[in-house]
């Protein structure tokens, strides 16, 4: 009989670490930027990929790689990595497969800052997309691939149009043409939506938000299920299929098999990029995880009476959440994600972006910061700040109106949120 998988909480408490005798019992911090071994032979065959090991903590450092273990438990992956934030997870994805001369597709509905990464400053090295919109039929999303397409790429919950992804419809046509699907599962996290059960193959995350869940981390995570066929499609990865000659020709998918991927990210892009976590911030992660399916649960208990609560007041303009039945994700959400989202709504006013911006003014202990997913509640007006870079085009296209309000609900008593956000809407 085969030993039965852990539950999800679990693998947040236990996952990643599992000291033998005499070693510590929370994972150490293992502050060292190298590592000592006896012999140069020994050094040297790390460096030809020939043993696994630790060198040098721009590449691997073993906190790392136990949080990274943690996570890709929690996802039901085969390998997983850490970087120093979410955006340099989500370039390296898309980074390991694309390069000069190739295309993908990803959702218009996406954060901010990866908008930006996918339209501005990958166009600059030569990569180009074909943004669709989230809710883009099977026949447009299949128009839009080209013979250079790599991957398509999307978020499980978008941030902050909070669209909700047919992952299985994205996944679908991704493997009818030989191609991944990359899923940012940052906003519904491992414990309310689990991409790879629906046909995703890589996930990433900016660990920063829920993972972390204290404000006190930057971070991200990449994470590979092991299910694509490099080899199937060898021609249009030739990074993964062919000799890198800055390993003496070791060919990925040859000598790691389903590691591939990660192993490339890892010994390729962490070297020559550097972007990897400090292991102070991946410790405070891990710690974050510990309790990560407990915080889930009031975020999104939270936000549920949050989000009906301003449906039914008269001030409110509308309300995006796809936990409310009138939402016209509402459906795929319950496919997708049937124990709750996340903690986030977005909403707009009758009176537009000034008498958005004046209730915000009048929340007391709800703060204005640029952040989502902790502990604390706060808000934001993303289209004068994390999307101000936009045009008035582009913030459409991305689903962020003017007027939109994000508020991330925390998991403060849910009667304080409340009433922190009615005396402000009094005031306005």
């Amino acid at each position: 009989m085969s030993e039965k998988k852990q539950k999800l909480g679990t693998i947040c408490v236990q996952g990643g670490w599992e000291p033998r005798q005499g070693e510590p019992r929370v994972l150490p911090i293992y502050q060292s930027t190298t590592f000592k071994y006896d012999t140069i032979e020994a050094m040297g065959d790390l460096f030809d990929l020939k043993e696994a090991g630790y060198f040098y903590t721009r590449l691997q450092n073993p906190t790392n790689d136990s949080v990274a273990a943690k996570i890709t438990a929690l996802e039901g992956g085969v390998a997983g990595m850490l970087t120093s934030s979410g955006q340099a997870a989500n370039f390296f994805a898309v980074f390991n497969i694309c390069g000069a001369g190739d295309h993908f597709i990803s959702s218009s509905a996406i954060y901010g800052g990866t908008y930006n990464l996918f339209a501005i400053t990958l166009k600059r090295m030569g990569i180009d997309v074909t943004f669709v919109e989230p809710d883009v039929s099977e026949e447009e999303l299949i128009k839009a691939i080209q013979p250079n397409t790599k991957l398509i790429f999307g978020e499980t919950l978008a941030n902050p149009a909070l669209a909700v992804l047919d992952i299985e419809m994205f996944a679908r046509v991704a493997h009818a043409h030989g191609i991944p699907l990359i899923v940012d599962n940052t906003f519904a996290t491992p414990i309310n939506c689990r991409p790879f059960e629906w046909g995703a193959d890589i996930v990433t995350h900016s660990t920063t938000k829920y993972m972390d869940g204290h404000a006190t981390s930057v971070g991200g995570c990449i994470v590979d299920s092991g299910n694509f066929d490099w080899e199937k499609s060898a021609e249009k990865f030739p990074g993964l299929t062919t000799p890198d000659a800055s390993y003496h020709g070791v060919v990925y998918t040859e000598t790691f098999g389903k590691g591939a991927f990660i192993t490339k990210a890892t010994a390729q892009l962490m070297r020559d990029l550097g972007a990897i976590q400090s292991p102070q911030n991946a410790f405070l992660t891990n710690i974050g995880l510990e309790t990560l399916e407990l915080r889930m649960q009031k975020h999104t208990e939270n936000a549920q009476k949050v989000a009906e609560f301003l449906e039914n007041n008269d001030k409110v303009a509308w309300v995006n959440f796809p936990g409310l039945k009138s939402n016209t994700y509402y459906a795929l959400a319950q496919k997708y994600l049937p124990n709750g989202t996340c903690g986030v709504i977005s909403f707009g006013l009758k009176g537009g972006k000034e008498m958005s911006q004046k209730f915000i003014n009048a929340l007391k202990f709800i703060a204005i910061v640029t952040h989502v997913a902790d502990t604390r509640s706060c808000v934001l007006q993303p289209s004068t700040t994390t999307h101000r870079q936009m045009t008035d085009e582009q913030l459409h296209e991305a689903g962020v109106p003017p007027e939109l309000i994000r508020i991330s609900v925390g998991i403060e008593d849910v009667e304080d949120i409340i009433g922190d956000i009615e005396q402000a809407l009094k005031k306005v």
